[in-house]
């Protein structure tokens, strides 16, 4: 096939399909491949390896926010290598002043995971990835999705950022004053401390790991409050903000998907053209972002914001 060499309209169009200019090259682009919940089967990890044989360089990267990059594919190659991967499941994109592929850690299969994260992490992509592809925000919208406060995706970095949690709760009257607290000891934070020979928990160090749950064996610790904590405001990159904690533990997924569309909505309401979700939370303040975020009006106002609000 013929070099083409793209005109600047052309750079711009494939860019919102997820095809990034190959600075080395004047007619090649780097093509980032959705993986939805950060992993592949073996047929799609083979099938792009494939597509990057046939229409790219024959080498692919993989992003820091879990999208496979496909190498150096000819502006001529686009739309073949586009069609191939739409015969094995498989889409571009991740670009533009949207809501962005998510990031999931392994926490449904890692020993310290908490909540199934490759689930909630699909339904986020089925909803708001591409549930929301059209949507237009006024910038960049990120979300990350943790099994444990380990926090390997760093999810308070994040516009919104899901963390999974295991609140424990102590009966003390099971105590047996060991000398040695198995709940202390197990603490990796030292939020348990002796107190007259009884565990005590400070809930403001404690970060919910659950990793002291059922380590007394008198039974101490054996109940537990499961759920997630979210963070909002967070970003990475040229200005860094940490995410703050909104004050509620949500107890099923459910109730994080619908704040999540809340988070989504406010941002497009009161987002100002080129600005993070952190900038419009600083800008309305965090208290009064948080009140309206966990109440219902957002939601009642929904298909208003849809269609009149941003552009």
């Amino acid at each position: 096939m013929d070099k083409i060499i793209p005109t600047a309209a052309d750079i711009a169009a494939v860019k919102g399909r997820g095809f990034l200019r190959d600075k080395t090259t004047e007619d090649c682009f780097n093509a980032r491949v959705i993986t939805v919940n950060g992993k592949l089967t073996a047929a799609k990890l083979n099938a792009v390896a494939q597509a990057a044989e046939q229409y790219g360089s024959g080498e692919v990267a993989f992003t820091s926010r879990q999208t496979v990059e496909v190498q150096k594919i000819p502006f001529a190659n686009i739309e073949p290598f586009c069609a191939f991967l739409a015969q094995h499941g498989l889409e571009t994109g991740g670009t533009g002043p949207k809501v962005r592929p998510v990031v999931s850690c392994k926490g449904t299969t890692c020993v310290f995971g908490l909540i199934d994260t490759f689930a909630l992490s699909a339904e986020i992509h089925e909803r708001f990835y591409k549930g929301y592809r059209s949507l237009k925000l006024p910038h960049k919208f990120k979300i990350a999705v943790g099994g444990c406060p380990n926090n390997c995706v760093k999810p308070d970095l994040n516009d919104v950022g899901i963390i999974g949690q295991r609140v424990p709760v102590y009966d003390k009257q099971q105590c047996r004053s060991c000398k040695i607290c198995q709940l202390e000891k197990n603490c990796p934070v030292k939020a348990v401390k002796l107190v007259d020979g009884v565990p005590v928990r400070d809930e403001k160090s404690c970060n919910n790991c659950g990793r002291c749950v059922a380590k007394c064996p008198f039974g101490v610790s054996v109940q537990h409050t499961d759920g997630y904590a979210v963070y909002i405001g967070g970003r990475w990159g040229k200005q860094v903000a940490r995410g703050q904690r909104v004050q509620f533990l949500f107890r099923d997924a459910e109730e994080v998907l619908l704040f999540l569309e809340k988070c989504i909505l406010f941002f497009r309401l009161y987002g100002e053209q080129g600005e993070r979700f952190a900038d419009t939370i600083n800008r309305i303040g965090f208290e009064k972002a948080q009140q309206e975020l966990l109440g219902d009006t957002l939601l009642a106002k929904k298909e208003e914001i849809l269609t009149t609000f941003g552009g």
